[in-house]
């Protein structure tokens, strides 16, 4: 199981890689929006800011999210640093159940760039 260290690691190397990406990968990363990842196993949520190609993480609190954010994601530690990794394809895990994506319809068309 990853720790919160390992999570918080993996939520900084996707940032940086969302920084890096180019064409609609940029495009769809450029959304100026709340974010919350809840790590279903560790039950904590990472709660921050989607701006500017950048994920910017603010807090950690326990439990699910606190206050509904614009981008809401839950799954397992695990599944969050294969993801990360590469190990793990998002849209096999997101059509499994493996981890949710909660967005507004106009979100969820920019963000399918990122799956």
């Amino acid at each position: 199981m990853a720790t919160m260290a390992e999570c918080r690691s993996a939520l900084n190397r996707f940032s940086d890689n969302l920084a890096a990406a180019e064409g609609g990968v940029r495009g769809a990363a450029a959304l100026d929006r709340s974010l919350s990842c809840h790590i279903k196993d560790l039950d904590i949520t990472f709660t921050g800011q989607l701006a500017d190609g950048r994920i910017s993480v603010r807090d950690t609190v326990e439990g699910p999210p606190r206050e509904k954010a614009e981008i809401r994601l839950a799954m397992t530690g695990d599944d969050l640093v294969a993801l990360v990794d590469g190990d793990l394809n998002f849209a096999k895990a997101w059509a499994s159940g493996r981890v949710r994506l909660e967005a507004g319809f106009r979100d969820l068309l920019k963000l399918r760039s990122l799956l």
